[in-house]
């Protein structure tokens, strides 16, 4: 899987997101822009420039019409895709740490940060995927996460619950409509939090990161742990591959404790899992840091990672890939019973 390498920012990545057909890449860092490529060959489309700190976060709708970000300037924007133009910015007491749009990108989530008094709060707002429609200043939805700051969140199937993860390590399933709280469980060690958060193509299940150096599968209907995939480093961010049985993670030390002994010993790879059997499968280097963010294309061809280096590495699957997972695959299936 020879890399594209993808070099517009000068600061570390915070994000990297495919659109609906895998054929785009959206990218932020802390350099306060937002970056679009081509996922086959690397090209910069454009960068999208307003925001004035760090930004923490992206999401595209599923017709590649709109894109939002969230930043440390205490605002969400929203852009028309097509050109880059910032067609609408909620403002907030605090830094926006994700947003994610549902299912058919009719409402958008954003996650506030505990800061200067404020709670964290988890945000909702109804959208027009129309660039020229004026979007609503009024919140359809507002949960106050008092019991501990939620650090990621995101839309069950059908909008059905919005799914938090939190500071201590807790997962807690919301009433889409109401914000209401169902369930609240320990998923991860306690006082680790969960650093990312993505979901399956139908949204019935998804997957966490967690600084406790381990990913888990949970279900979106009752938050039943699936699968558990311990890792050696803390994690920052966890995917799942489209058509093959597969998670990737990726991770590392913090960048204040970094030393080239640790990467020497290979702490910054994308980490590749079976994701039933449960199994560490293999490992890409690259990186000159820590990994803060994985995510895998929707056709199944290809996943990015972007790292605290600055940049954003593509890997387009070739066929000794595909072949290594079947003969994986079909060795565990011949050893059962």
């Amino acid at each position: 899987m020879r890399p594209i390498l993808l070099s517009g920012h000068e600061r570390a990545l915070t994000q990297v997101r495919y659109n609906a057909d895998g054929d785009l890449i959206f990218s932020v860092s802390k350099d306060n822009q937002v970056c679009v490529w081509f996922s086959h060959n690397g090209e910069r489309l454009g960068t999208y420039k307003g925001h004035v700190g760090a930004i923490w976060t992206v999401d595209v709708d599923p017709t590649s019409t709109i894109a939002a970000s969230g930043s440390a300037d205490n605002t969400i924007r929203l852009w028309e895709v097509k050109t880059g133009k910032c067609i609408k910015t909620w403002e907030f007491p605090t830094a926006v740490k994700r947003v994610e749009f549902n299912e058919d990108a009719t409402q958008i989530l954003g996650v506030t940060e505990k800061r200067m008094g404020y709670l964290s709060n988890i945000i909702v707002f109804d959208v027009t995927i129309d660039p020229e429609a004026e979007q609503t200043d009024e919140r359809a939805l507002t949960i106050v996460c008092d019991r501990s700051k939620a650090t990621v969140a995101g839309w069950s199937y059908m909008s059905k619950y919005i799914i938090a993860g939190h500071e201590d390590g807790s997962v807690s399933q919301y009433d889409g409509k109401t914000g209401e709280l169902i369930m609240n469980f320990a998923i991860h060690d306690l006082n680790q939090p969960i650093t990312d958060l993505q979901w399956s193509a139908d949204r019935t299940y998804f997957i966490t990161a967690c600084k406790d150096k381990t990913s888990k599968l949970i279900s979106a209907k009752d938050l039943e742990v699936l699968k558990t995939y311990p890792s050696d480093t803390p994690l920052n961010s966890a995917c799942m591959t489209r058509k093959k049985d597969f998670v990737i993670l990726g991770g590392g030390q913090a960048a204040m404790d970094v030393t080239t002994t640790a990467a020497r010993q290979g702490k910054f790879e994308a980490r590749f899992y079976h994701k039933i059997f449960e199994d560490e499968i293999g490992r890409v280097r690259g990186h000159f840091g820590p990994l803060n963010t994985v995510a895998a294309d929707p056709t199944g061809k290809s996943y990015c990672s972007g790292g605290e280096d600055g940049y954003v590495r593509v890997h387009h699957f070739d066929k000794g890939y595909f072949d290594f997972l079947y003969e994986v695959e079909r060795e565990r299936l011949n050893r059962s019973p």
